[in-house]
Order: C-alpha cells, then sequence, then structure tokens
C-alpha cells in the first residue's frame, strides 16, 4: 500500500516560488514519461486499476518502471492505492507502446502475470492509450522527501506536491504550514494524474 499526500498548487507562479524556496534542498529533477494500457473494453479501469509504463529519461541511465496500480483512494489531500512495481527492459517497453502485446508475452513479468490470471486479460487484449509527461524536482526537507511535479497532459498543464510517509497527517501538516507561511496557495488533489488524463481535462 502505498500512502502519499498530495496537494494541488494553483498555477505556474505558485510552483515557481516553491521550487525557488526548496532549491537549498534539492537533490534531483526526473523527466519521466507515462504510458498507459488498458483492455478494449476498459476492464482494467472498470475494476479501478490502472497499468502503466514510466519512463526516464533525461540523465545518463534512462531506465523503465512497469506498474499496477489498484484501489486507489484519496481523500483531504491523503491518497492511499495498492501498487506493484517491477523494473523493464526500456527497449521492450517502447516496442510495447507501438505493439501492447509484448507487454502480455512477456513471462518472467510477475505484474503482467498477475494482469492475465486475476483481470483474465488475453494475449491480445490490451491497447495503448497514450499518456502525459511529468518533470518531477525532488526535495529532501526536514526528514521528507518532497516530489513538486509539473505534468504536460498536451490539454493543459497541471502543478503539484507529492509527499509518500508512513505518517502522512503529520507531513501533510507540515507542508502546509510551510505553504501558508510562505503564501503560497494550494489545494487537496481531488483526483489521480491518470484519472485528470482520461478526462481530457484540468480539474476546475
Amino acid at each position: 500500500m502505498e500512502v502519499e499526500v498530495k496537494l494541488r498548487l494553483p498555477d505556474s507562479t505558485s510552483h515557481q516560488k516553491l521550487t525557488q524556496l526548496l532549491s537549498p534542498f534539492h537533490t534531483k529533477t526526473l523527466l519521466q514519461e507515462n504510458i498507459f494500457f488498458d483492455t478494449p473494453t476498459s476492464h482494467l479501469s472498470s475494476t479501478r486499476s490502472a497499468l502503466r509504463l514510466r519512463f526516464y529519461t533525461g540523465h545518463s541511465s534512462p531506465h523503465c518502471i512497469l506498474s499496477l496500480k489498484s484501489k486507489p483512494h484519496l481523500s483531504a489531500g491523503i491518497a492511499r492505492i495498492e501498487e506493484d512495481e517491477e523494473p523493464i527492459d526500456p527497449t521492450v517497453a517502447r516496442a510495447a507502446v507501438a505493439e501492447p502485446w509484448r507487454l502480455l508475452s512477456l513471462s518472467s513479468s510477475r505484474i503482467m502475470k498477475r494482469v492475465k490470471e486475476e483481470f483474465g486479460v488475453g494475449e491480445n487484449g490490451l491497447d495503448c492509450l497514450g499518456g502525459f509527461r511529468n518533470v518531477r524536482n525532488v526535495f529532501d526537507w526536514k526528514g521528507l522527501k518532497l516530489e513538486v511535479d509539473e505534468t504536460d497532459y498536451g490539454f493543459g498543464t497541471s502543478y503539484e506536491i507529492e509527499c509518500e510517509s508512513e505518517e502522512p497527517d503529520r507531513a501533510k501538516g507540515m507542508i502546509e504550514e510551510f505553504l501558508n507561511a510562505n503564501g503560497i496557495g494550494y489545494s487537496y488533489s481531488e483526483v489521480s494524474k491518470f484519472a485528470v488524463f482520461r478526462s481530457g481535462k484540468l480539474p476546475q
């Protein structure tokens, strides 16, 4: 179970101000490309699950992570979701974007075995849904790992703070206090990035 704080920033000005304030604590910048898959009948989505390839690009060791997320719950800025992840060869992953059946042919993949056995997805049963790009700045701040995202959906850009924590209420309180003290507006995220992508419009 992944548990994380998710706070939405209203605009690029708030995002820029926050990243400047946190700059002494910056550890890395990640360039991510997220690509999703589902059956032609949207079976995974109908069971509140998402199958994703995440490509990490823009540095000396490009890599890719395959993940299966299930049963998300997002309330008052805290998200809980079942998540299973494993690395996948980026070359194989790129080929699967063009030919999704290649994912189901990965006999060594624990996740794809689950997709076939738990969700009943057959050999030709996946479509590529497309996806979005994300620039993630990571900060080591007061014992928390803050991830500040700038997400380009193609139809618009959103800004969000994420922080995985075993004490999410405490972490949320610390982040909110910092934002309020520095006059940075925010709201609790109400939907996942995947839900925003599928809706085709930014949250109001």
